[in-house]
């Protein structure tokens, strides 16, 4: 019989993304830019939380934002809108971004005026999730209508974040949603996860994450 080899190529992709990454992670601190990486399901409101941050930090360090979509720019002209740094990523069909596509993205941004660059992953829970983008932080945002059950439904997503923002929580009176369950469920996942329950429409708890996310440029900057 032909002998022949076996190939994981799942395995080497994944590999040569992780080793990019953690290089993308040294040339963003030599250049002292914190790159956080924002991801959530379509519609849990990740642009109108950048809105927010964005008006709480824009006084205090120089934010860009990185916005991927699979198609159009909706998301850069609303962020662009408010004076802020903006660039557009299209995915060309890709559910999410990998470290290559991010440092082009970075390189398109032009980070020398930048402390705190975001990016905008594209709006998934699965595939955003198995892709180390070389950012310092990631970050998602679970909504109130979406269910306090996502975390079991979704283990990775919830896994691989540093820090889960509760959004929409005006509504709760209007949903079957506990919050107590699914801070449990998302510690469950994540025992060090930091969560903030947060109101983008309202501000609410917005102030709480833009303390979060000052504290962690701050410390990748020394």
């Amino acid at each position: 019989m032909e002998k022949f080899r076996v190939l994981e190529i799942k395995q080497s992709v994944f590999a040569d993304n992780d080793k990019r990454a953690d290089e993308l992670r040294k040339e963003l601190k030599a250049k002292k830019v914190f790159l956080l990486n924002l991801m959530s399901s379509p519609g849990a409101g990740k642009t109108s939380t950048l809105a927010r941050t964005a008006e709480q930090l824009k006084d205090e360090m120089r934010i860009g934002v990185m916005e991927a979509d699979i198609d159009s720019d909706v998301d850069a002209r609303t962020m662009a809108e408010l004076g802020v740094k903006t660039i557009q990523l299209h995915t060309g069909g890709m559910c999410h971004l990998d470290a290559g596509m991010t440092a082009r993205g970075l390189e398109g941004l032009q980070t020398d005026d930048v402390d705190l660059a975001i990016l905008e992953n594209v709006g998934n829970l699965v595939c955003p999730a198995e892709f180390d983008t070389g950012a310092v932080k990631n970050a998602m945002i679970l909504s109130v209508p979406e269910g306090d059950d996502k975390p079991l439904k979704y283990p990775l997503m919830f896994t691989v974040c540093d820090v889960v923002l509760i959004n929409k929580i005006d509504v709760l009176p209007y949903f079957d949603f506990d919050m107590d369950l699914c801070r449990r469920n998302i510690l469950m996942r994540n025992p060090n996860a930091r969560i903030i329950p947060v109101c983008a429409r309202t501000g609410e708890g917005i102030d709480v994450w833009a303390d979060w996310l000052r504290m962690q440029v701050e410390e990748w900057r020394r």
